[in-house]
């Protein structure tokens, strides 16, 4: 729970301190700029909200690694992704999205610390217990964290906590740890294919090296 708060807490800090100039920035996701991940960050949140109040009464039938689907890397041709831009462009003004953001983030974070860790929620055809379905939006959050900041070098970086949580994330679905040569941040962005590892650190990685990028859906 307080990893999960502190992620988006930090995100969506981060989101409303940006210069409405730079929502026209790309962000390090492949094809959007920075005002099409602050709509993806607002669709996160109705999603958190949705899957809170949906209650589960089987056993769980995944945890925080098994949650995500390993899958092909984006082409844009799907169907949501090409929305995202559209809704996005339609708020306008850069602060209509921040307002959003933070009307419907504060939302999911105050319904997050009010849930039973234990509880079970539905999701995606999975039922999980609550604190490991929060746990995947520290990865997730995370992640888009350093997203929103891969061509913003004087935004702040998510927390080191975070960080640190969402790496083990990412090797408890890599079955592997990454090499500790390797930082958190430059871990998750080489792991998850935000960034091509250097001749050195790919030789770090070994055997790694040829299951990456763990492209994560």
């Amino acid at each position: 729970m307080d990893l999960f708060s502190r992620a988006w807490t930090a995100l969506r800090t981060a989101v409303a301190d940006v210069p409405d100039e730079h929502f026209e920035r790309p962000s390090g996701c492949t094809g959007w700029l920075v005002r099409d991940l602050a709509c993806h960050l607002v669709i996160d949140a109705q999603d958190v909200l949705i899957t809170l109040v949906t209650p589960a009464e089987t056993e769980p039938t995944a945890d925080a690694a098994t949650y995500w689907d390993l899958v092909q890397p984006p082409t844009g041709e799907d169907p949501l992704d090409a929305l995202v831009p559209r809704l996005a462009a339609a708020y306008g003004e850069p602060r209509w999205l921040k307002f959003h953001l933070d009307d419907v983030g504060s939302a999911a974070g105050r319904a997050a610390v009010l849930a039973d860790p234990a509880a079970r929620v539905s999701t995606r055809d999975k039922v999980l217990t609550v604190g490991d379905y929060l746990s995947v939006y520290v990865l997730e959050w995370t992640l888009h964290h350093l997203d929103l900041i891969a061509h913003l070098p004087s935004a702040a970086e998510p927390p080191a906590e975070t960080l640190a949580a969402a790496r083990a994330s990412l090797e408890t679905i890599a079955e592997a740890p990454f090499p500790a040569s390797l930082s958190d941040t430059n871990a998750l962005l080489i792991g998850t294919g935000r960034r091509t590892p250097t001749g050195a650190e790919e030789a770090a990685l070994g055997e790694l090296a040829a299951r990456l990028p763990l492209i994560l859906g």
